[in-house]
């Protein structure tokens, strides 16, 4: 008989799981509270307007292609992939302005302009952050269930490549502009990182951008979910929407499988995609949890959240690339009101995602679909977004009209959407909102992130941002790798 695994939520990390464990020959069902599967990677469509609500770019092409090459199909037979050039326009408070791409004399160029000994060190950072790299992806570690033998084997290693210290610290040991330390050491922030705390292990992305490109899907990415949807299916993989579990069931430490309003699914396996601190406080009960008690859940901690516009303006803004980056002239100090003060400060970075650029028929004719990205403290703060959504996304407005030069951007908005923290807790029930899950910080890596394989029950497993490697698309693909290994290290006689 077919070993029967339910996975709970159907984010990237729940649809790659899926299609694997499928083709490895077990029955699995998918349940996905919301209508449409996606999680983080939802869609929003209004009124010709196409947004993605979550991730906006694939880097790293070659784990999505290993998903698919698992169930015997080609990514090129569902996918139109686009890669992108410059990855990012970054726009400095001072006015000055880097094309950021994988063109590595093109940047050296650019960055002369600020200083030449910087251009010089660039090759020492990408060497470096390329070992970096060969740790975690060429040599499997990101794919590799983390226990205690291989971390305390890949320590030496850590400790010569400099990986554990913090991002920012590393990056300023190669570069002396400001301009150059945020552009470099920014990434961690992709993946819900502080990067004056997030270890430099993860500074492993500019090299896997360098290497691998960044690019967009056509269509946007929530045809990226569709495919894997599509695959799954074809597999004989079932998918249940508006279907939210209430409660995984234990007997004697062990799965048996879960329960929604009014129907158990008996399973030999269960992997949660849901919010890690949601799937053990709010679905086990209190006597299942040994380690993972409400008190260890309590300190765990989580990262920032995220505002976010969704906005379809009827004119063209050619000063803005497919992704582009406005920044505070605070640095280290919006960082650590958004993670420790969690306050929401006057001044703010974005993160503004045009995919209309590159794929016009996201938006219609003339026209762009837009969504900024505002990076703020999570519910931690307090903050009522019910009550200060309008006048926040005022002030957004207002600066990117007046401050940043969008002209007559409020008069052309033909479609406004917001999504607040508030928000990531209701609709994907994201421990205190966050958007990112388990911060990424140096007592909650490797090791010390919460384990693919749960320590207290048997047979229950996670895939998704908050487990080993971390959060960010090639992340979490990664997390369903490593927790595919282990349930069929389990299962499999």
């Amino acid at each position: 008989m077919k070993r029967k695994i339910v996975i709970i939520g159907s984010g990237f990390g729940g649809l790659a799981a899926a299609i694997r464990l499928q083709a490895e020959g077990m029955q699995v069902t998918v349940l996905e509270k919301n209508a449409k599967v996606g999680g983080h990677a939802y869609q929003l469509v209004r009124d010709g307007y196409t947004f993605d609500m979550g991730p906006s770019i694939i880097t790293a092409p070659d784990l999505v292609q290993r998903v698919f090459a698992c169930a015997g199909v080609r990514m090129g037979d569902y996918l139109d992939l686009v890669k992108l050039d410059p990855f990012y326009r970054i726009y400095f408070h001072d006015g000055s302005v880097l094309d950021y791409t994988d063109d590595g004399e093109q940047m050296k160029q650019q960055m002369a302009q600020f200083n030449t000994d910087d251009a010089a060190n660039y090759d020492r950072f990408m060497a470096h952050t390329c070992q970096l790299y060969d740790a975690v992806i060429t040599d499997g570690l990101g794919s590799t269930p983390f226990d205690l033998p291989t971390m305390l084997a890949f320590l030496p290693r850590a400790l010569r490549l400099r990986a554990l210290m913090p991002a920012y610290n590393f990056v300023k040991k190669y570069f002396d502009d400001p301009r150059h330390r945020f552009t470099f050491s920014f990434h961690p922030l992709f993946i819900g990182g502080n990067p004056f705390r997030a270890p430099a292990v993860y500074l492993m992305i500019p090299y896997l951008e360098k290497t691998g490109g960044v690019w967009f899907c056509k269509g946007g990415m929530y045809n990226l979910v569709q495919a894997l949807e599509n695959v799954f299916v074809e597999l004989g993989g079932v998918v249940e929407t508006d279907v939210e579990v209430e409660q995984i069931i234990v007997e004697n430490r062990e799965v048996k499988g879960v329960m929604t309003k009014g129907r158990f699914y008996e399973a030999d396996a269960v992997i949660s995609n849901a919010d890690l601190l949601h799937t053990y406080r709010e679905l086990i009960k209190p006597e299942h949890r040994k380690k993972w008690s409400d008190k260890k859940l309590r300190s765990t901690q989580y990262s920032m959240s995220a505002f976010l516009l969704y906005l379809g303006v009827n004119k063209k803004y050619p000063q803005l690339k497919h992704h582009t980056l406005i920044l505070s002239e605070r640095y280290k100090g919006l960082i650590d009101d958004i993670f420790d003060n969690k306050i929401l400060s006057d001044d703010f970075s974005m993160y503004l995602h045009i995919p209309s650029q590159t794929d016009p028929t996201m938006a219609p004719e003339g026209c762009e679909s837009m969504y900024v990205l505002i990076p703020v403290p999570n519910l931690e703060s307090g903050i009522n977004w019910e009550k200060i959504k309008r006048t926040y996304t005022d002030s957004i407005l207002t600066f990117l009209e007046n401050d940043f030069g969008l002209t007559d951007l409020k008069r052309s908005i033909a479609v406004l959407e917001t999504f607040t923290p508030s928000d990531f807790k209701k609709q994907r029930n994201n421990h205190l909102g966050s958007a990112w899950g388990v911060e990424p910080r140096l007592t909650q890596t490797a090791y010390f992130r919460p384990h693919n394989r749960s320590e207290d029950i048997q047979k229950l497993y996670f895939v998704g941002a908050s487990t080993h490697p971390g959060a960010g698309v090639p992340g979490v693909l990664l997390t369903a790798e490593t927790t595919v290994k282990l349930v069929v290290e389990d299962l499999v006689e």
